[in-house]
């Protein structure tokens, strides 16, 4: 297994044990996330309210793209079963795309990508979020 498969297994093992640290190691200092649900963010930010609004995370990887033309990059393709904090279930599949660092030990910027319509509502009626605060509202 290379060191960027790796990376991505440890990736998804953190996020389905909803372990923070585990998750911030894996990135370097100053990663950003783009997120549909919560917008652009400091990589330490995001991952503190995505399971702060996170009852449990349970990923199936289907695929990983591990080539890039520009810059050192890798794309996760998984089915994402999401227990939000009131218990709600949603289920989605979605890609999440990684810029690496130069040295590809850390992942440098994340742009998840998943159609939100059939979770928003869930999301928000769990989060307690007001409507105005829905990105691309």
């Amino acid at each position: 297994m290379s060191s960027v498969e790796s990376l991505c297994v440890k990736y998804l093992a953190a996020l389905n044990a909803g372990d923070l640290e585990g998750v911030l190691a894996l990135f370097a200092t100053d990663g950003t996330v783009s997120s549909p649900l919560y917008g652009q963010m400091k990589a330490v930010d995001f991952y503190a309210s995505l399971f702060e609004d996170t009852g449990a995370s349970d990923t199936r990887l289907l695929n990983v793209f591990p080539q890039s033309i520009q810059k050192p990059a890798v794309a996760l393709h998984f089915a994402y079963g999401w227990t939000l904090a009131n218990g709600e279930q949603v289920t989605f599949e979605c890609v999440d795309v990684f810029d690496l660092t130069e040295d590809r030990e850390r992942f440098q910027h994340l742009s998840i990508i998943y159609d939100t319509a059939p979770l928003r509502a869930a999301f928000y009626r769990s989060s307690g979020r007001p409507v105005e605060h829905q990105v691309g509202q």
